[in-house]
């Protein structure tokens, strides 16, 4: 006997993606993250495929990820999906600590953060997609 499936955390028309122990602060992923909100799955690739911040890279992977969970696992339409939902939280924090004179040291903070990316399919596909 096996445990029953557990309900699933998003609705039946979304999808999403995780990461965990990103090596940035919370702030500036926040950054990136807010670019994506409320975009297309396509022009939120486009935006981060082309943005000038390192973060960039690790939240595409996140993206793409979601949208193939949402492809493959709930047979989604990958065309009229649009990131609902991206979300940053803070993780652990690094502690070094740097020579300085006088034999002092001084600590240096290393951050992490969580990303969280739901994408949703639009309910029809609007007169502007259309096009």
């Amino acid at each position: 006997m096996s445990k029953p499936n557990a309900p699933r955390r998003v609705a039946e028309i979304e999808a999403m993606a995780f990461a965990k122990m990103i090596r940035s602060s919370a702030r500036k992923l926040n950054l990136v993250a807010a670019s994506i909100r409320g975009k297309t799955a396509q022009a939120a690739l486009a935006e981060l495929t082309f943005s000038k911040r390192r973060v960039a890279e690790e939240v595409k992977k996140v993206l793409k990820s979601a949208i193939a969970n949402a492809e493959n696992n709930h047979q989604l339409d990958v065309d009229r999906l649009y990131v609902s939902v991206a979300t940053v939280g803070r993780a652990l924090v690094m502690k070094r600590f740097h020579a300085r004179a006088r034999g002092r040291g001084a600590r240096i903070e290393k951050p992490f953060s969580n990303l969280t990316v739901i994408v949703r399919e639009r309910a029809e596909a609007t007169a502007e997609e259309a096009e």
